[in-house]
């Protein structure tokens, strides 16, 4: 009897001691010493921070462009510290409050959505900081109608082109794409009349297929004349610009280059372009599955940039010249992606494979 009694005795005082043990890990009452902390609040939030602000877009503001969406900073509340710096989580929603895309985590107060939202609808958007594996609470959602979905407007061009469709005039084998209209044949391109001459302003479009050692010559990526092409030479044009990615056949092979005129294709005083030196400097063997964005401004200076991998992308490329004789007047004025074959002949036309999306041409820059 006593043998079985000493064994029953130790059997529950373990027992004892191992529900002792784990009550003492569990703590009397939450940390306040910080902004992080592992209880959830009744909005499941975890993170002692107020919900951001939203500042923009908000109240179903109509957008030209896919917009960037910007917030106003959480603070500490409880009196409690922040941890450290914060991130911050942004959602954008559809009419139908289905999640269109997710940020993660990024360090701004400010994120620019990459999917594809649906043309001239209502978009929500709301967003929350983070720190570590705990998350504030989500702010009051706020809305905006996106894009139209391209227009020409005035002295104002916007053409997204992954609609499948263009609000331009496509000639020659042009493919929709998801991605973009992609140019089949040097022979084909969009073209754009536009109804207000602009004399200073911009023409912007990011270009994917573009590759080194390609055939061709002084081949061309995009360009802007004076009169319609069917009825007027592209190469003589009086007002002729034309951006060039040269082929192997081009001086050099594979360099960036640009020509423009501003009201004679003779005198030379009123010709802008990179120096021989400067083009000489200027070669580069683009990858064509890498989106470039293009962008030239003309004026009292003309200029062409090119950023690898989109808008923020490194710079690759930044020519500029000044423009101190004549002015860019043409009437009418049309704009080209590619351009049309003039005399030169489809060697110096467009290039084969390229792929472009969200053209924008107008007074005023890119938003």
């Amino acid at each position: 009897m006593s043998r079985r009694f000493t064994v029953t005795a130790t059997a529950a005082l373990l027992a004892l001691a191992i529900a002792c043990s784990r009550q003492s890990a569990t703590p009397v009452s939450p940390s306040g010493s910080g902004a992080q902390g592992a209880d959830a609040a009744a909005d499941g939030s975890t993170l002692k921070v107020t919900a951001p602000g939203v500042v923009s877009p908000t109240n179903d503001a109509q957008q030209t462009d896919v917009p960037t969406l910007t917030a106003s900073a959480a603070t500490a509340k409880f009196g409690a510290t922040l941890p450290g710096a914060l991130a911050y989580r942004f959602q954008v929603n559809d009419a139908s409050g289905n999640l269109v895309q997710d940020s993660g985590p990024v360090g701004s107060l400010a994120w620019r959505p990459s999917a594809q939202l649906a043309f001239k609808a209502r978009h929500t958007w709301r967003v929350r900081a983070e720190f570590g594996g705990d998350a504030g609470p989500w702010s009051a959602p706020a809305s905006f109608i996106s894009s139209e979905g391209g227009y020409i407007r005035g002295s104002e061009v916007f053409d997204p082109l992954y609609n499948g469709s263009s609000v331009g005039q496509a000639v020659g084998p042009v493919t929709f794409t998801a991605e973009g209209a992609r140019l089949e044949t040097n022979a084909a391109y969009v073209r754009y009349a536009i109804p207000v001459t602009i004399s200073s302003g911009e023409f912007a479009v990011e270009i994917k297929g573009l590759r080194g050692n390609a055939p061709g010559d002084k081949s061309k990526v995009f360009g802007m004349m004076q009169g319609n092409p069917d009825s007027n030479d592209y190469i003589t044009n009086p007002y002729r610009v034309d951006v060039q990615y040269r082929g192997t056949s081009g001086f050099p092979p594979n360099s960036i280059t640009y020509r423009v005129l501003y009201g004679s294709a003779d005198d030379t005083s009123v010709r802008y372009e990179p120096t021989t030196d400067q083009r000489m400097i200027s070669v580069k063997s683009l990858d064509p599955n890498t989106w470039y964005y293009w962008r030239y401004t003309w004026g009292k200076q003309v200029r062409v940039t090119v950023n690898e991998g989109g808008p923020g992308g490194r710079l690759i490329y930044d020519i500029t010249r000044n423009a101190n004789n004549g002015s860019y007047n043409p009437q009418p004025h049309y704009a080209f992606i590619g351009v049309p074959t003039g005399r030169s002949g489809g060697e110096s036309a467009s290039i084969p494979g390229t792929i472009y999306r969200n053209v924008w041409i107008s007074t005023r820059p890119k938003p």
